[in-house]
């Protein structure tokens, strides 16, 4: 069976000369810290215990077992069946990643035709941001009796998912009546948290309302597409299996210590020597694919929360070995690259410019189908697009792509899909989660917590006066307020 590929020829100063490009003697030179990084990852990984404690359960989820998955997959398929219409809330990894895969693994207008959703319910997402205009219209449209709903939060208290959930329960319950507690699923921890509270609470009156599946512990957000996000790929008719082999195998693929065989490895490790020695901060996401666009917005996600971080890692041991890491406040680093998801060909027409002519600080990523699910060939008497297909089309504007930015001295690299399906998804997937989890060891981040994320949350709490607020936090937001100047406001 084919595996994705990864190109990486337009990285090297051979390609784009030396101020820009990496020389292979730097390859060689770091296999100590290669090598350093890799033993790392490899003593946690074999560990149970420090894979929960250190948030990297998630390099597990592929292996999932096969009754969970049977489960799963017959859950879905009966919420498919019985409802037209499914709502999911969550934000961050809970939304990134479920939209990642709809518009990946569902047929493209799956919402507005019958026909391609194969009797399965349409699905719509919300709780991903505050904007009244979007849940306000949804509700208005659906009807509640046909509307089965799936909450996504791990502690139940994020906000936006928390404040979407507040509309859409007593919105279920005045049009589904008494028993709209069977058209809820959580998903949330197994064992604590506001939501699981009202999950048990609910649960406990009836056995068919607030059903819930669990965020396994050792698993963040924008790592857990494939813990949290299985229920989605049921209900849209995804083989979950064929989905966590895919993932299965790159996992296998970046196991090893050589670099030039483990690709994830190798993406990290480049990029990490263009930002750090050439000055290459902005990481453009281009697939060369439309329905792949909302995997290049999750990846900007991976990669912005995990690798954007203020101070570095600093690791302690207990006698026996277990690791604990904390944020290192005596080193301010300020350290990550910064994603832009893009897609060709539409973005060669706007963004395409400014990386061939603007600021030469930037990386891009090409994800290359070589198969597509559907073909158009254009008729003939058209020039030269006679008799031309466009997956052909598509792949030469990227080849062109690729040729006007070394022609510039711009770096790039590619990742080659043998085709978009369950199987090379969840690869990809696994790919950029590892390489986001390397490129932490070779900069000595904490690449699985985010703390600059609770700044505006503490803020947004301290003005709703939510009950105990850290009183440091609150003393901190009331000694530096929010300064207007009306003569800065034109």
């Amino acid at each position: 069976m084919k595996e994705i590929k990864f190109d990486f020829n337009n990285l090297f100063s051979s390609s784009v000369g030396a101020l820009h490009g990496v020389r292979q003697e730097e390859v060689a030179a770091s296999s100590e810290v290669i090598l350093k990084a890799h033993a790392h990852l490899k003593k946690i990984i074999s560990s149970r215990q420090e894979r929960i404690n250190l948030s990297l359960e998630w390099v597990n989820l592929p292996f999932a077992a096969k009754e969970i998955i049977a489960v799963i997959q017959k859950l879905g398929g009966e919420i498919a069946k019985k409802y037209e219409f499914v709502l999911f809330l969550g934000i961050g990894g809970s939304y990134l990643g479920l939209k990642a895969a709809q518009d990946a693994l569902a047929p493209w207008y799956y919402n507005e035709f019958a026909a391609l959703r194969k009797g399965r319910p349409r699905i719509y997402f919300d709780g991903n941001n505050l904007d009244p205009d979007t849940l306000a219209v949804l509700l208005k449209q659906l009807n509640p009796k046909k509307t089965f709903v799936i909450v996504i939060s791990k502690s139940g208290e994020t906000t936006e998912t928390k404040a979407a959930f507040s509309v859409v329960e007593p919105w279920l319950k005045k049009g589904a009546g008494k028993n709209y507690g069977r058209q809820i699923l959580a998903i949330t921890d197994p064992a604590s948290g506001a939501l699981r509270q009202k999950v048990n609470i609910e649960h406990s009156k009836d056995k068919l309302s607030f059903r819930s599946l669990p965020l396994l512990k050792g698993v963040g957000g924008r790592f857990s597409e494939l813990n949290m996000g299985l229920l989605h790929l049921a209900i849209i008719g995804v083989k979950i299996e064929q989905v966590l082999a895919g993932a299965a195998s790159m996992r296998k693929r970046c196991s090893v210590a050589d670099i030039f065989k483990n690709p994830a490895y190798m993406y990290a490790f480049l990029h990490t020597i263009l930002y750090r020695k050439k000055s290459k901060p902005i990481a453009i996401i281009m697939p060369f694919s439309e329905t792949l666009k909302s995997t290049a917005d999750w990846y900007s996600q991976l990669l912005a929360e995990s690798l954007g971080k203020k101070y570095s890692r600093k690791v302690t041991s207990d006698k026996f070995g277990n690791e604990t890491w904390k944020m290192d406040t005596a080193h301010i680093v300020n350290l990550g690259r910064t994603p832009i998801a893009a897609r060709g060909t539409n973005d060669l027409h706007s963004i395409q410019q400014n990386n061939i002519e603007g600021v030469n600080d930037k990386v891009v990523t090409f994800i290359k189908v070589e198969k597509f699910k559907n073909e158009i060939k254009i008729p003939s008497a058209r020039g030269i697009l006679s008799g031309k297909v466009y997956s052909h089309l598509l792949n030469l504007a990227e080849e062109a792509t690729e040729w006007a930015l070394v022609h510039e001295q711009r770096p790039s690299v590619t990742i080659i899909l043998p085709e978009i399906s369950p199987y090379y998804w969840g690869s990809l997937l696994f790919f950029f989660e590892m390489a986001t989890a390397f490129e932490g060891e070779l900069l000595n981040l904490n690449a699985f917590d985010q703390p600059g994320v609770e700044g505006y949350k503490n803020y947004m709490y301290f003005k709703l006066k939510k009950p105990g607020l850290c009183e440091k936090i609150a003393a901190e937001i009331k000694s530096k307020p929010l300064v207007k100047k009306t003569k800065f406001i034109i």
